[in-house]
């Protein structure tokens, strides 16, 4: 569904990238995807090959996917733009599956200006992907952005990590504008990776029982084929209690967003990023610094 909105729109395909090889990394059969600022370092992942053609100015978009982080990493590592669109926004009709109940489809991009155009083009229910609903979308470039109330995760903002200099400097930025930034907190996330990796296993099925899964490239103790084994020893006991501490979860993070309307946090270092892939919530990643 994407590719043809994408066509109608006028966009022309130029390439086909690399991923992580069953949506994990930036290592896939043929090699490693390299960061174009470093090459002697990966372009991260899973969507590694559109994070790194739009840092390398070989595109001025991408599609990625994103599962728990497959956008939000590259783009981080890349120093692009990533949209990690609402759950249910973008269909995922004719992409492989990774987990039914968390996977999304966005754009990577040069600004934030072109991943709406993308977002534009591409979001809407098309009665093929039945996790979808309809909703507006309408950027308007010329709206007062003061008017917006903004939190950042003050804890998050406060650790000791590689990112934390330029961060900083991004809350002043953020301050100098005229915005009021409220320090919140999130709520205490439980254990919920059962979700993930019973949902992937269940996906991968076939490959793992037809023991096809030998010919992946990684398989240390936290690559797909491992994973996949070992979540056929999940109870189904345990998979529905995690989705009841996940509708939990939802419903804390509403009271988040009757504080503020949007916050800010370190890509990587809070947690966020688990979080809202959880609950569904939308992510904008922006480059900072080098």
């Amino acid at each position: 569904t994407v590719v043809q909105r994408l066509n109608e729109a006028g966009a022309v395909l130029v390439a086909k990238l690399t991923l992580g090889a069953l949506a994990w990394g930036d290592v896939w059969f043929g090699g490693r995807t390299r960061n174009p600022w470093n090459a002697e370092t990966g372009s991260s992942g899973s969507s590694a090959g559109s994070a790194s053609a739009v840092a390398a100015g070989l595109v001025p978009f991408a599609i990625g996917t994103e599962t728990l982080g497959s956008i939000v990493s590259p783009s981080t590592v890349c120093g692009v733009t990533g949209l990690r669109p609402t759950f249910g926004h973008v269909s995922r009709h004719g992409a492989m599956a990774l987990s039914w109940s968390m996977d999304k489809i966005g754009p990577i991009a040069r600004s934030v200006e072109d991943c709406a155009i993308v977002f534009d083009a591409i979001h809407g229910s098309d009665g093929n992907d039945f996790h979808m609903y309809d909703a507006p979308f309408a950027y308007d470039a010329e709206a007062d952005p003061t008017t917006i109330k903004i939190g950042y995760l003050a804890s998050s903002f406060a650790g000791d990590y590689g990112f934390k200099a330029q961060d900083s400097v991004a809350l002043e930025v953020l301050r100098k504008q005229g915005f009021e930034l409220i320090p919140i907190e999130l709520p205490e996330a439980p254990e919920l990776g059962a979700i993930l990796s019973v949902e992937a296993a269940a996906a991968f099925d076939e490959l793992t029982r037809s023991n096809r899964d030998d010919e992946l490239v990684r398989q240390i103790r936290r690559a797909w084929p491992n994973t996949f084994r070992a979540a056929r020893f999940v109870p189904a006991v345990e998979y529905i209690q995690a989705n009841r501490l996940r509708t939990q979860l939802c419903l804390d993070m509403q009271k988040v967003f009757e504080e503020v309307d949007v916050y800010v946090h370190p890509s990587w270092n809070s947690p966020s990023l688990g979080i809202t892939n959880h609950t569904g919530h939308p992510c904008v990643v922006v480059p900072n610094g080098f």
